[in-house]
């Protein structure tokens, strides 16, 4: 793919990342316990009724400087294991509230770093799990891992807990730029552990950041190669989000340098290319996925959908509890996020209590919104009739209520981003690249330039 620079300038422009609507600068601390509590009781009566988990682990070794995530540093295994004895009680209090005929199709471990702790706590979570719910036929069941604290006894731990899918976080496989960012370089070879993750019968993504310090397009497309020779199920190529004024620690990355838009967008290309090529369908923005992957074949049936955790079929959609501190449930009302503070999150807990940090609960108005941007973001197209049919109204309906007029698209369709008719918008590859500005044509909130977000590119 070539994506003229003429494009570039024009895009480039702070958007939102829209891994939720509204997004997460919208949430606010207006929101109390028993308002949450009661937004959980009326979820058993939402869509959809199929039950995701989330479980938050706080905990690195040491900062990433990139990192966007919710993490605490320490080493403190006392500190760890009063958190994954407060976790079990959260679950154990949510759980009450939920109908136990809804199933969990999806089960999502995200951190931080979540290998980072002893695999028996792992284990203990999982099976209080199994005693809480029921399952459905063929959960996607996942964890985000650090290869720097894998080995093989960990790999064969997860498996033995119902484990099916590994994420492992390599952002890049040059030691220079891993300790420029402050990463810690793997012990066991990349190769070796993902033999070791396949041998254990578990599939797996590998994770790589483009936009990095010592990083170019040349070195870039090196490190795609290296990753299509292992031929993982998926592939993912994260663009960096430099926003220092939420992670100050991303400040220091600019003494290093960071690559222009220009050349992220050679990165781009050629990761693009290459995995094209190599047969990886592309999926949103920033996921490959091998044509006989569940994501690849839900594209083709425009049956995908999104949340923090990242890409899913409507399949393992569910509406998601999060557990663990900043965790954030994402229920068809709306978002709660859980308190940050690790230690004050034991105590509460230790006492029965739980305690939330912000949320937001949205109107019917801003769930069509929700519901639009998300085709966009995952399906690369949208029908106003199927919007209105999900919502039980009429196109004409949605689109006066949502004051949308089709001459927004025309600017898009002018730089052959896309095509559409009275009710269709279909994105062309190109397209794809600036899919963050395409969703901000339906978000009334675009213009509040109260809010801070990065830049698309």
């Amino acid at each position: 793919m070539q994506i003229p620079l003429s494009l570039v300038e024009k895009y480039n422009v702070p958007v939102p990342r829209y891994t939720s609507y509204p997004p997460a600068n919208f949430f606010s601390g207006n929101i109390s316990v028993p308002e949450y509590l009661q937004s959980v009781k009326e979820s058993n009566s939402r869509d959809p009724q199929n039950i995701s988990i989330y479980i938050h682990i706080p905990f690195c070794s040491q900062l990433c400087l990139y990192c966007g995530c919710n993490n605490y540093i320490t080493k403190d295994g006392a500190l760890m294991k009063d958190y994954m004895r407060a976790l079990l009680q959260e679950i154990r209090m949510i759980s009450s509230l939920l109908d136990h005929g809804r199933k969990v199709s999806q089960v999502h471990w995200g951190g931080g770093t979540p290998n980072v702790i002893p695999s028996g706590y792992i284990g203990e979570v999982m099976n209080l799990l199994k005693e809480e719910f029921n399952y459905t036929d063929h959960p996607e069941i996942a964890m985000e891992c650090n290869p720097a604290h894998l080995n093989r006894e960990y790999v064969d731990d997860l498996a033995a807990y119902g484990f099916n899918r590994i994420s492992l976080g390599i952002q890049d496989f040059r030691e220079k730029v891993l300790r420029t960012v402050n990463r810690e370089v793997p012990v066991i070879p990349v190769p070796e552990l993902t033999e070791m993750i396949r041998t254990a019968g578990m599939s797996f993504n590998l994770d790589f950041i483009y936009g990095l310090p010592f990083q170019s397009a040349d070195s870039f497309s090196e490190t795609i190669d290296q990753a299509l020779k292992i031929s993982p199920d998926r592939l993912v190529t994260f663009s960096y989000a430099h926003v220092p004024w939420v992670k100050q620690a991303q400040k220091k990355l600019e003494e290093y340098g960071l690559p222009s838009a220009n050349e992220k967008l050679k990165m781009f290309e050629k990761a693009w290319s290459a995995m094209k090529n190599a047969g990886y369908v592309p999926i949103g923005l920033d996921h490959y996925a091998k044509p006989e992957d569940d994501l690849a074949k839900a594209l083709q049936n425009r049956a995908l959908h999104r949340n923090f955790q990242g890409y899913c079929t409507l399949g393992t959609t569910g509406q998601v509890y999060a557990f663990g501190v900043t965790g954030i449930s994402q229920l068809d009302e709306g978002y709660i996020q859980n308190i940050r503070d690790v230690n004050e999150y034991i105590d509460s807990l230790k006492k029965g209590e739980l305690k939330i940090e912000k949320g937001y609960f949205l109107s019917e108005k801003e769930k069509i919104i929700r519901h639009v941007i998300n085709e966009i973001m995952c399906n690369n197209y949208f029908s106003w009739t199927q919007v209105a049919n999900f919502f039980q109204s009429s196109p004409g309906n949605i689109k006066k209520l949502l004051n949308f007029c089709n001459d927004k698209l025309d600017p898009f369709c002018n730089d052959r981003l896309l095509d559409y008719t009275d009710d269709e918008l279909v994105i062309h590859d190109l397209g794809r690249f600036f899919l963050r500005n395409i969703a901000a044509l339906f978000d009334p909130n675009i213009d509040d330039h109260t809010r801070k977000y990065s830049k698309a590119v």
